[in-house]
């Protein structure tokens, strides 16, 4: 099941052309993620909290397929997939809102679960393994 996030592109959010900077795309697609696992029931204190384990973004990709300025709604839709037991990717969609929406961009993300103390590979934690599976 896709997630959607909604929210309104602010002035920090854009460059001296006055669109968005082409790496705030990826920070408001992070607000996106972070709520998509908040409205999945998962607390996110603990889940950013140090366990033992972290899963940081192993590698992103962008496409801009037109420009967003301060004032305009967006709606940010959060897909995630699973693609291995210790590793899952997000497919996001930023449409811009309006009489017709259209795509703004799309991004995705590929995350890998690794231990704080030896960086070595683990397996996903139960509650984002259950999350990413949920909707699929």
């Amino acid at each position: 099941m896709t997630f959607s996030y909604t929210r309104t592109i602010h002035f920090a959010d854009t460059d001296a052309a006055g669109v968005v900077f082409f790496a705030n795309y990826l920070a408001i697609c992070h607000e996106a993620y972070e709520e998509a696992l908040a409205a999945a029931g998962i607390p996110l204190g603990g889940f950013f909290a140090d366990h033992g384990v972290v899963v940081p973004v192993a590698k992103s990709e962008a496409s801009y397929l037109r420009p967003l300025a301060c004032g305009d709604k967006i709606r940010v839709e959060v897909t995630p997939k699973i693609l291995s037991e210790k590793s899952y990717a997000i497919d996001y969609v930023i449409w811009k809102q309006g009489a017709v929406e259209k795509r703004a961009a799309v991004v995705r993300t590929e995350h890998v679960c690794i231990s704080t103390q030896t960086r070595e590979r683990l397996p996903l934690p139960a509650s984002l393994a259950t999350w990413i599976q949920a909707a699929s």
